[in-house]
């Protein structure tokens, strides 16, 4: 009992003097003050906007109200019931979701692999290979894609002449690949991958540095399989990075929009390859309130997809 009541005693409050309270004042009001541009800059460039976005997307407005200067009226979720009973924002959502599912796992996959390639390149071929990704990573995405859409070109793209050449035919002359909806999704696939993994290579790279080099001689001794090597000893190591790299790609994933646009006016279908970005830049001009509605279940939807890294990052901070 005496031993209870000994840990349950409270340590005495250390009373501050005023000197050191008036200290300590003086430097919280010189945090806020360093602090509050950046607020101040947040709050218009992104409180502001989303706060009307989600007071919009409860209203009829439209370009209308805008040119006459009328309130719009207040419709409720009206906005949101016609969403996903009278549009095609659920095959579009339902769209974006898988193809952000297979461009993260593809990206995160080949950017793993190569980063791991690289640790095993000597000095001149890891050179090689970061100028090449370094390249291909630099490039604008709509430079990137107008260049894989001349690759791809029906009438003088490369890809068609190595399909005739291959199959030694003429099948493939004048073959459109973004007509088709299956082969329009996997030309995006190509580009999209080919210009992410540097990003998650270099990033896994400069991670695995981290990893001890004595510890992996030593499992390697023991007679560890490299795959055990790497998920018992180097991912512990990367778990962090990869879970920030891993949030990083599902968020780009899913807001992509160039190189969609880009080639669905090469001669894509809009209405059989939109995605989320897509989607919602090509509704209905000045249905400000429907528009919003869409914004507003995007921000949810990646907030959602986020939540997961965000509490673990508080957790970790916490202790």
């Amino acid at each position: 009992m005496s031993e209870t009541r000994a840990l349950t005693v409270r340590r005495p409050t250390v009373s501050l003097t005023p000197r050191e309270r008036s200290r300590r004042r003086r430097e919280a009001r010189g945090a806020w003050s360093l602090l509050s541009p950046s607020l101040i800059i947040l709050g218009v460039m992104v409180g502001y906007p989303a706060v009307l976005m989600v007071i919009q997307s409860f209203t009829d407005y439209t370009v209308k109200n805008k040119v006459q200067g009328t309130l719009p009226a207040f419709i409720g979720l009206e906005n949101y019931i016609d969403l996903f009973t009278q549009s095609d924002f659920p095959a579009v959502l339902m769209r974006s979701l898988g193809l952000m599912v297979v461009l993260t796992v593809l990206n995160m996959t080949f950017g793993v692999l190569v980063a791991v390639l690289m640790t095993r390149l000597s000095r001149a071929w890891r050179i090689v290979v970061s100028i090449g990704l370094l390249l291909a990573w630099a490039m604008p995405p709509l430079t990137a894609t107008v260049v894989w859409g001349w690759i791809f070109d029906t009438q003088y793209g490369v890809v068609n002449w190595a399909m005739n050449t291959v199959t030694g035919t003429t099948d493939w002359t004048n073959h459109s690949w973004l007509l088709n909806p299956w082969s329009f999704f996997f030309v995006l696939t190509i580009i999209i991958v080919w210009q992410s993994v540097p990003f998650v290579a270099f990033t896994t790279y400069a991670g695995l540095g981290q990893v001890p080099g004595e510890v992996l001689e030593a499992a390697s001794l023991d007679g560890a399989h490299p795959w055990k090597r790497f998920w018992f000893i180097v991912f512990p190591y990367l778990r962090s990075i990869l879970t920030v790299v891993l949030v990083l790609q599902i968020i780009w994933n899913l807001r992509i929009f160039t190189q969609v646009y880009a080639l669905q006016s090469r001669g894509g279908l809009a209405s059989e390859t939109n995605v989320l970005g897509t989607y919602l830049f090509r509704q209905g001009v000045g249905e400000f309130g429907s528009t919003a509605a869409i914004g507003v279940v995007m921000v949810i939807l990646l907030l959602a997809l986020s939540w997961g890294y965000v509490r673990t990052t508080l957790k970790e901070e916490e202790l």
